[in-house]
């Protein structure tokens, strides 16, 4: 387990880009609100760019969360010291779990990952959240479900290796 100490606190970005930025935010990739808005992004310096339009999906996807998801979610990250948000867009997509102030994604995959065209997908897909400054953690629906503790185990080293280097 993370040993206990204050941390996840989180500070919104700033639009001047100046020294207030928090060490989390540094890298948060595009800012500049004229190009999001040519992408249909919404973007207010409190959270990363996303597309309104996934809104109504995202709050469907929370009430039907997969048997992965829930075991993750209702065993693990629900009681997370830092706190993960669901099924929350980013940029032009919908990711599984999302920790602002370590800036982690943790998507779990199901088998339509597992074909060329879905592995490509996810490819370009973590180009696009790491552009963003997150850092993305995959693993498989069957990881989750047979292996709990060596996902849980992920996580929290991730956790740990950035609130240790302040990042």
């Amino acid at each position: 387990m993370i040993p206990p100490k204050a941390f996840c606190s989180v500070t919104s970005l700033t639009k001047g880009g100046d020294e207030r930025k928090t060490e989390m935010n540094k890298s948060r990739g595009n800012t500049d609100p004229v190009m999001l808005k040519r992408q249909g992004l919404i973007f207010n310096w409190h959270h990363l760019p996303y597309n309104p339009k996934l809104v109504e999906r995202a709050k469907t996807l929370r009430k039907n969360m997969t048997k992965a998801e829930q075991k993750l979610w209702y065993e693990f990250l629900r009681t997370f010291r830092c706190r993960f948000h669901r099924q929350r867009p980013i940029d032009n997509f919908i990711v599984d779990f999302y920790c602002p102030s370590i800036g982690l994604v943790v998507e779990l995959d199901g088998g339509q990952h597992y074909t060329k065209e879905g592995m490509a997908k996810d490819r370009e897909r973590t180009v696009i959240l790491k552009g963003h400054g997150v850092t993305v953690l995959r693993f498989a629906n069957d990881e989750v479900l047979k292996d709990f503790d060596r996902v849980c185990m992920a996580i929290e080293e991730r956790a740990r290796a950035v609130l240790d280097s302040g990042d």
